[in-house]
């Protein structure tokens, strides 16, 4: 049984771009808005995936939206930048601005990718498809709609491509209306790393994990003694709450872990004070300290159609056959997407990558430290450290196993 694990990730690229209402926002600026947009992204798809497991990658949404507007016009156009708070129109960085999205370095593998499925019948601007192949590890593939077969076969072949796994059995693929005005939007995401000081497969024991209903379940959970960056703090409602840092091979991401004190506190009172500057101003008041980490072990896997977080974002003319306008790709037909299909994974296993073979059972010997034990729901996410800064990578909640 997997944990439910709402999990998202968003590779937050920073550089210049324009805002809706047409000024340039810094540096800083852009890194904010793209933080609030997650935890945004996040919170509608909690709503509309809420009894599921789940991974999604806001950096993956984020560029089928830009790609999307290359396309837009009029309204629909509006809309996806209202819902990214800015637009791509006129600015000089689609060779620099995802830079690093797609890596495998120092044992980590970070790999973002977003692509179109049009029906062959349909005739491209070849502005539009100059663009597009130059934005994100993006591509154009061309499909026959009217072979649903085919085109899910298509997809899957492209998703295996990009993760290794493209399972897309049970996924509709096509909507009603003329196939020469489908276009299908996937995008994917995949992270995987190894950690600074690896966890012991040896100290990895079944221990209780109590779930958000009150029922405890034994589940695989390691555990290390470590230096580590930790700090305690309350919410506006005296909700305590603590947090500790694990950094990845290189230290240029870690991962941050958010666990109220109590298990009477419900996560979602600690995760409805989320927000960029909350994120950087707990991660600025770690201090140095010996703990002992308890941690449990999961991998997790997510796919599914993203028009209905779409539409909770304010997106609607896109998925609309009457609406939607997509002059920009073609002249040809009344395009609109059909799809929108997402898929991105994650892995926390003891060195960080994926584990293999039996789990001992051993007896912990207790220790003076003090312990940040995660037996309960908790809330993490990533940073990345950049010429100073920080940016968040992805952001989950476990919930139960």
């Amino acid at each position: 049984v997997a944990f439910m694990l709402p999990i998202f990730f968003s590779a937050f690229i920073l550089s210049a771009c324009c805002l809706t209402k047409g000024n340039c926002i810094s540096y800083d600026e852009l890194k904010e808005l793209k933080t609030e947009f997650a935890i945004s992204l996040y919170r509608h798809v909690s709503e509309t995936e809420n009894r599921t497991n789940l991974v999604v990658s806001p950096a993956s949404v984020a560029v089928s939206l830009e790609l999307l507007q290359f396309g837009a016009q009029g309204n629909t156009f509006t809309e996806l930048q209202d819902a990214l708070g800015y637009n791509i129109h006129g600015n000089d960085f689609l060779h620099t601005l995802y830079d690093g999205v797609t890596d495998s370095s120092q044992g980590t593998v970070v790999h973002l990718a977003c692509s179109f499925f049009v029906d062959a019948g349909v005739q491209l601007s070849p502005h539009f498809t100059a663009r597009a192949a130059r934005w994100a590890n993006s591509s154009l593939q061309q499909t026959n709609f009217t072979d649903p077969n085919r085109t899910a076969a298509q997809i899957q072949e492209w998703i295996t491509s990009n993760l290794g796994d493209g399972d897309v059995h049970g996924m509709p693929l096509m909507s009603a209306g003329s196939p020469l005005s489908q276009v299908s939007l996937v995008s994917t995401m995949y992270f995987k790393s190894m950690w600074q000081k690896k966890f012991s497969f040896m100290d990895t024991q079944m221990l209780p994990f109590t779930t958000a209903e009150g029922s405890t379940l034994k589940v695989p959970t390691m555990h290390h003694t470590a230096e580590v960056n930790y700090g305690q703090f309350q919410t506006a409602a005296l909700e305590a709450f603590s947090m500790v840092e694990l950094p990845y091979l290189g230290e240029k991401l870690s991962m941050f872990l958010v666990l109220p004190h109590h298990k009477r506190t419900p996560l979602s009172q600690i995760e409805s004070h989320l927000s960029a500057k909350t994120i950087t101003f707990w991660a600025n008041s770690l201090k140095r300290m010996k703990m002992d980490i308890f941690l449990p072990r999961f991998s997790i896997q997510s796919l599914f159609d993203l028009k209905r977080v779409f539409s909770a974002l304010g997106v609607r003319d896109a998925f609309d056959p009457i609406t939607a306008n997509f002059k920009g790709i073609s002249e040809q037909g009344s395009l609109y997407i059909s799809e929108a299909i997402h898929k991105a994974e994650i892995e926390v296993t003891e060195d960080g990558t994926k584990a293999s073979g039996a789990t001992a059972m051993v007896l912990l010997k207790r220790s003076r430290a003090p312990i940040f034990k995660a037996d309960r729901p908790f809330t993490f996410f990533l940073r990345q450290a950049n010429t100073g800064t920080h940016a968040l990578r992805f952001s989950s909640r476990i919930l139960h196993k």
